[in-house]
């Protein structure tokens, strides 16, 4: 990696710089203008490369191949990021790529565009080493995967689905399975005169959120109520800004939910609205779900997380809400309860999205050698398969797990402030996915 790790910080450095949220549907940009903008530096990169590029016309994704033969490999990655949130919070400017010491800094470093781009590299290792390729290999680049996935559903709606494949999108050793997840608002008429909005997205802990004191009485009473909780607060005139701990939904109960520890207090307050008493009496500062669905866990896929990650109470109320599954819970069961429960605060449930659990066999013959490729490389015969609430692209193919990039001994800073790759994952799992791509291309891929 080092012979080409300049070059390598120059397209990430590119990447990073092109803000790729969920912006508003233009001409051929379905999901705005920098998800576009990214995609094509994507694919301009990939044919820098080495690689055979095709654009959707619409826009919904692209894809990069090398090689032929019967069978095809797909690596999977997303070129979109969530918002940065509160820019306070970080200590570099996130959308410019800022190396400190073995830091990479930067949205998307971690989150996917990073692991894509070493994946990438590693198949020009090849291409320039004059590598026999007996099957294709194609990198699938989606645009959509931080909100509703539609760019891969557009693409295995349209295009050859790859045999089996990894998505560089969680950590190693290996994530054979994943919860189900869920996303739904909770909307109401308006109850109450009381006006907030805050969050970032579905999938995101909030950091944050600020509320507007009517007169100095109200915000007194409301920072003795967050003292008494020992809530974390600012507060500046009569602006109240209640803090959290950012954290990726898959993991909630890592996090610090700003929205539900300002909803507790404002109840407290006798403040009148359906959304708050529902925050206030059913989520508290929980991120299971305990008291809605009770203790809903198993030994493969781990508890349900509850994420409450926007809030918005205005002409209407609406809680915007992330569930993480464990395969023991159907999804018509987790719908059934929480309109139940939802239904006493005058809420109605509308799902907004859902992602079947995916489940590969650690037998299989993917796991085998996509294994036996992370052990060689690192000498780490102790870590084994998990499974994870993330949810990434493996979902998307039969035959498909998360592989990398994220060790078990490297922190885990997706959609956090401050996110970051160090060098020294950069250049392992550039060996590992080298390896493995080796060990895919040239073995007998069927299972026994």
């Amino acid at each position: 990696m080092e012979k080409v790790f300049e070059e390598f910080l120059s397209d990430l450095k590119d990447l990073i710089s092109i803000r790729s949220v969920l912006g508003d549907e233009k001409n051929n940009a379905p999901f705005g203008v920098e998800i576009n903008k990214a995609l094509d530096k994507t694919l301009e990169i990939s044919k820098k490369l080495g690689f055979k590029t095709y654009k959707d016309p619409a826009g919904y994704y692209g894809y990069a191949d090398i090689g032929s033969g019967n069978e095809m490999i797909g690596i999977l990655g997303h070129i979109d990021v969530v918002p940065e949130g509160d820019l306070e919070k970080w200590n570099t400017k996130p959308y410019d790529l800022m190396q400190i010491e073995d830091k990479l800094y930067g949205r998307g470093t971690q989150d996917d565009k990073g692991p894509v781009l070493i994946a990438m590299y590693a198949v020009k290792k090849l291409i320039d080493d004059g590598y026999k390729f007996n099957k294709k290999i194609r990198f699938i680049f989606g645009t959509d995967e931080e909100n509703l996935w539609r760019g891969i559903t557009k693409y295995t709606d349209k295009e050859q689905i790859p045999n089996y494949g990894f998505t560089p999108d969680s950590k190693f050793p290996l994530i054979y399975a994943e919860k189900g997840l869920l996303q739904c608002k909770l909307k109401s008429k308006k109850s109450s005169q009381v006006v907030l909005e805050g969050g970032d997205a579905y999938n995101s802990v909030p950091s944050k959120i600020t509320y507007t004191a009517k007169n100095n009485e109200e915000a007194n009473n409301i920072c003795m109520k967050l003292d008494a909780h020992k809530f974390e607060y600012e507060i500046k005139d009569l602006e109240i800004t209640v803090m959290g701990k950012a954290m990726h939904a898959a993991s909630a109960d890592k996090g610090v939910n700003a929205i539900s520890r300002l909803c507790v207090v404002l109840d407290e307050m006798n403040f009148k609205s359906n959304v708050i008493k529902f925050m206030a009496s059913e989520v508290k500062e929980n991120a299971n779900g305990k008291y809605i669905f009770g203790d809903v866990q198993d030994t493969d896929t781990g508890k349900l997380m509850f994420n409450v990650g926007k809030i918005k109470l205005d002409e209407d109320e609406e809680l915007n809400v992330d569930m993480r599954m464990p395969i023991c819970i159907e999804k018509d069961e987790v719908i059934s309860k929480l309109t139940e429960v939802a239904s006493k605060y005058n809420l109605e449930v509308i799902e907004y999205d859902y992602l079947r659990p995916v489940r590969v066999e650690k037998k299989s013959k993917l796991v085998k050698v996509l294994m036996e490729a992370y052990r060689e490389v690192t000498n780490d015969l102790i870590s084994e398969p998990e499974a994870s609430g993330g949810a990434t692209y493996a979902r998307a193919l039969d035959n498909c797990v998360a592989y990398g990039i994220v060790f078990p001994d490297s922190a885990k800073t997706e959609h956090q402030p401050n996110e970051y790759v160090t060098v020294k994952d950069v250049t392992r799992s550039y060996d590992v996915y080298l390896k493995a791509i080796k060990k895919l291309n040239e073995g007998d891929m069927t299972n026994e």
